[in-house]
């Protein structure tokens, strides 16, 4: 059976900060070939901008976002552009693809499942969409994703929405997409439970990756990891 740590930060993370993060977390699974680890959180408010480019889908100035309280990053993720902010799961696995399977695409269909199922839980019918990249319910994309690979260890991963600020989403055009809108969880059950969510994502992704997953609270609890304060 695999092992994966997982490391759930219970404080707003930067988006800057979530990516030295993940800069940490593959350095630890590279050196110690480790099968990986999963990171939990929720961002600051930010729009990343993917490599497949979506500067030209930003409605706004960097001034307003300035004023919004919103930074502005371009990413090594794929994709076009997105929002993050409280409210969001944001899952970051990095996962060795070569204790799983080399296979991008598929990699892929399992992010997919892990949210699919995740949202079924609590009776929303979520699906893909042809052509297109995500989770949906209908015509609205209830998750992002995003990844990237190098030597077949992931980074970047999905953002499920939960109770996220949609006016935050009208500042772009998301994913490049402007026919589909987005929804949240909160969307079809009342007051979900964030926590909850959090515990049903580890449960999904245990059962669609075949793996153990091994609760670090810290990056401080990776032996043998140099400590960073992020405090979980």
């Amino acid at each position: 059976m695999r092992t994966c740590y997982v490391t759930e930060f219970k404080n707003l993370i930067g988006y800057k900060d979530g990516l030295e993060l993940q800069n940490r977390a593959f350095k630890f699974v590279v050196q110690n070939n480790m099968d990986g680890i999963l990171l939990l959180l929720q961002h600051k408010p930010v729009i990343t901008i993917g490599k497949s480019g979506g500067i030209d889908n930003l409605l706004v100035s960097r001034k307003a976002l300035n004023r919004f309280g919103i930074e502005l990053y371009k990413s090594s993720r794929g994709g076009n552009i997105t929002y993050h902010g409280p409210g969001q799961l944001v899952a970051y696995p990095i996962l060795n693809l070569g204790k799983f399977q080399k296979d991008a695409h598929w990699y892929l269909r399992q992010l997919e499942t892990v949210v699919m199922n995740t949202v079924r839980y609590y009776g929303v019918k979520a699906g893909i969409k042809p052509k297109y990249t995500g989770v949906w319910v209908g015509n609205q994309k209830i998750a992002a994703i995003g990844v990237g690979i190098r030597k077949w260890i992931t980074k970047h991963g999905f953002a499920l929405n939960i109770c996220v600020n949609k006016d935050h989403f009208k500042l772009i055009t998301p994913c490049g997409i402007s026919e589909f809108g987005i929804c949240s969880l909160e969307d079809f059950i009342r007051n979900p439970d964030y926590n909850g969510i959090v515990s049903n994502i580890k449960e999904s992704f245990k059962d669609v990756f075949s793996t153990e997953l091994i609760d670090k609270s810290t990056i401080k609890d990776w032996k043998g990891s140099e400590y960073i304060e992020y405090k979980a």
